[in-house]
């Protein structure tokens, strides 16, 4: 299943180039509870068509009225919903938390055509990309972004808006942890991917909405399998998985490469990788091992439950000293 943001945005794309004007709306910060994250987006067209999601409902109903009512002629608007400070709106999110979002107003153009490219690649994968838009002229640049954070980041008039591929759990080998891994992952937005070629482990498994790959992780990895918006995560115990996956990862621009172990089989397994498998100090620097946050974890939910806080601390960019 493809990432929304990324239908959004190939939506905007085909509206734009079929000479059409669109609203591109980007969830910025959210308090309280509220059902979209930082960095969700939502696009509508001059004839009301629209595609994505701001809240699940009720903060949509009221955008787009106000669309066809003539509303957002700024090309860049700052709506807040859920608190009564935006005197056109009366929406309260039925969650009673607060909603703020950036919308622009964005002509058909050559330069908004390239910009539309440029967010669908990163969306993709292909790069991760700091949009930066200020408001209300409307104006944004793109950087690369090699850092983890909050999506989004205001500085005075300035939004910094993170755009990459959907974040990606890839579990080298199938194990108890890694079963309750995935279902951690998909609990926590991600794209889980499960690669494991032992059919006997595999008899009788099942992960509704994870994609079960019967291949040798390494393989899955090396064929592009890992963009920079990916962990990937060797839970076996088995060094003919784990072993062949770390260094398959290392080669990548995988945010978070991790193996479970003791410290005397993570001691092993590094002097193994350095004497045969070919990798240096410096890729192992990048190894998580033994792996997750250290919460004394015992059973298998325990552990899964360490691996995803350590990714989403690191994803989040959180040292450990932070914690």
């Amino acid at each position: 299943m493809q990432h929304l943001d990324l239908l959004v945005v190939r939506q905007a794309l085909q509206w734009s180039q079929a000479g059409q004007r669109v609203w591109l709306c980007t969830v910025l910060f959210t308090y309280g509870s509220a059902p979209r994250a930082p960095g969700s987006l939502l696009v509508v067209n001059e004839q009301g068509n629209w595609l994505g999601s701001l809240s699940g409902g009720c903060v949509e109903d009221d955008f787009l009225q106000r669309v066809a009512e003539g509303a957002f002629v700024e090309p860049a608007t700052l709506v807040r919903y859920g608190d009564g400070s935006d005197s056109h709106s009366n929406v309260s999110l039925p969650c009673g938390g607060v909603l703020e979002v950036l919308v622009e107003n964005l002509a058909c153009s050559c330069e908004v055509l390239a910009h539309l490219r440029e967010l669908e690649a990163a969306l993709l994968g292909q790069r991760r990309l700091l949009r930066s838009v200020t408001v209300p002229q409307g104006s944004w640049q793109l950087s690369a972004d090699p850092d983890h954070g909050p999506r989004v980041r205001r500085e005075l008039d300035t939004l910094h808006i993170r755009v990459g591929a959907a974040q990606r759990l890839l579990l080298a080998g199938y194990s108890s942890v890694a079963h309750v891994c995935a279902e951690f992952g998909k609990t926590l937005g991600f794209e889980v991917v499960l690669c494991d070629p032992r059919d006997e482990v595999l008899d009788g498994v099942e992960l509704p909405g994870v994609e079960i790959r019967r291949e040798l992780p390494s393989m899955v990895i090396a064929a592009g399998g890992c963009h920079a918006d990916t962990a990937v995560v060797a839970l076996t115990h088995d060094p003919r998985i784990d072993d062949l996956a770390m260094i398959e990862a290392v080669r990548t621009e995988a945010f978070y490469i991790g193996v479970m172990g003791s410290q005397q089989t993570t001691s092993k397994r590094f002097e193994r990788l350095l004497r045969s498998g070919g990798l240096c100090e410096a890729d192992l620097a990048r190894i998580q091992a033994p792996i997750g946050l250290n919460l004394g974890s015992k059973t298998p939910a325990e552990i899964a439950l360490a691996v995803l806080a350590d990714i989403v601390r690191l994803r989040n960019g959180v040292a450990k000293a932070q914690l």
